[in-house]
């Protein structure tokens, strides 16, 4: 059976006193009802702060992003088993953003979630399309050819990772991906995976501007498991409202 996850990822946002309120908000007021889980993907500094506060909780944590290389001179780097060594259980991979701002192809993507999986961690593997890209009715095409980079690295391990599909134009921008059009992709992501062995029960989560007000829809959605929610997750209220959609 799929389970239902949301994920908060902050990106480069936080501080050491806001963070506290935060974070204790939250491990104050969840309480994993049902199947439910969350987590939350936090920027490298504060792993140790996130590992702190939300140890023993019903809470997961995370990086959002790590290096394809384990080890080496890679000055600005942080390898798999580093963020592994601070309790974490998910890191972001492929993220719409490190694809656009810095050049991360789809095979870099595969070779980090590889990594990921290596170090025990459970890669959340980000697929989406721009929005030159879906105009041009390219977004199947975008979208499957991003995920089978991965799919044909990690082979049947492809059952261990979280596949997120987050297109571009919806993300930080208040325009959200109605349910019928993420639904669609998620259908055609979960085909994907149901000729894989093992595969057919991964977690499709949704990402871009996902709220309280619009998380109901689109978990209703047969495919849709859950959220990759972004500025949203930095308000306590507004995480836990869209984690008990």
């Amino acid at each position: 059976m799929r389970g239902k996850l949301v994920v908060g990822n902050w990106k480069m946002n936080g501080g050491l006193r806001q963070n506290d309120a935060l974070l204790g908000e939250l491990r104050a007021q969840w309480a994993a009802p049902g199947e439910r889980e969350l987590a939350v993907c936090v920027p490298y500094p504060y792993l140790g702060q996130a590992q702190a506060a939300l140890s023993g909780s019903a809470i997961a944590w995370g990086a959002q992003d790590i290096s394809e290389y384990a080890a080496g001179a890679h000055t600005g780097e942080v390898s798999a088993a580093m963020v592994a060594e601070f309790g974490c259980r998910f890191t972001l991979v492929g993220h719409s953003e490190r694809r656009a701002l810095c050049g991360e192809t789809d095979a870099v993507v595969a070779d980090k979630a590889v990594a990921a999986l290596g170090a025990g961690l459970t890669a959340i593997v980000c697929v989406g399309e721009t929005l030159a890209e879906r105009d041009a009715g390219a977004t199947s095409a975008v979208v499957l050819r991003q995920f089978d980079a991965v799919a044909a690295r990690l082979g049947t391990r492809i059952g261990a990772v979280v596949i997120a599909y987050e297109p571009v134009w919806a993300i930080g921008s208040g325009r959200t991906a109605s349910p019928g059009q993420a639904q669609a992709v998620h259908a055609l992501l979960r085909e994907r995976l149901g000729g894989i062995d093992g595969a057919a029960a991964v977690p499709l989560l949704y990402g871009g501007s996902v709220k309280a007000d619009n998380a109901k829809a689109l978990f209703a959605c047969p495919d849709i498991d859950g959220a990759l929610v972004g500025g949203a997750s930095l308000k306590a209220e507004e995480f836990l409202a869209i984690a008990r959609a």
